[in-house]
């Protein structure tokens, strides 16, 4: 689930760039982006909460190095693409 969050949160980032351009306003894509970034860090780490619960220490160790490189690839993605559009200068 949290790597549909964390794509929906890129997707919309990108769309909140493309409004930006475009010289719309784009607080609402940008507020959509960074809800749907935090709902991603929440999914993460309740995902990683459970296993702990079940005792799925294999689980853990073969998924967690993998999904913490892609969450951060998401997050960061997230957080760049949104930042275009707040330091973007209106002409």
């Amino acid at each position: 689930m949290w790597l549909f969050l964390g794509l929906g949160a890129i997707i919309f980032a990108l769309l909140n760039l493309a409004s930006k351009v475009n010289d719309k306003k784009t607080q609402w894509y940008r507020f959509i982006s960074l809800s749907l970034t935090t709902l991603t860090l929440y999914d993460f780490y309740l995902d990683g909460a459970r296993r702990v619960i079940n005792e799925d220490w294999s689980a853990l160790m073969d998924t967690m190095p993998t999904l913490s490189g892609m969450l951060l690839f998401c997050v960061v993605a997230s957080i760049l693409i949104n930042s275009v559009s707040l330091f973007k200068k209106n002409n």
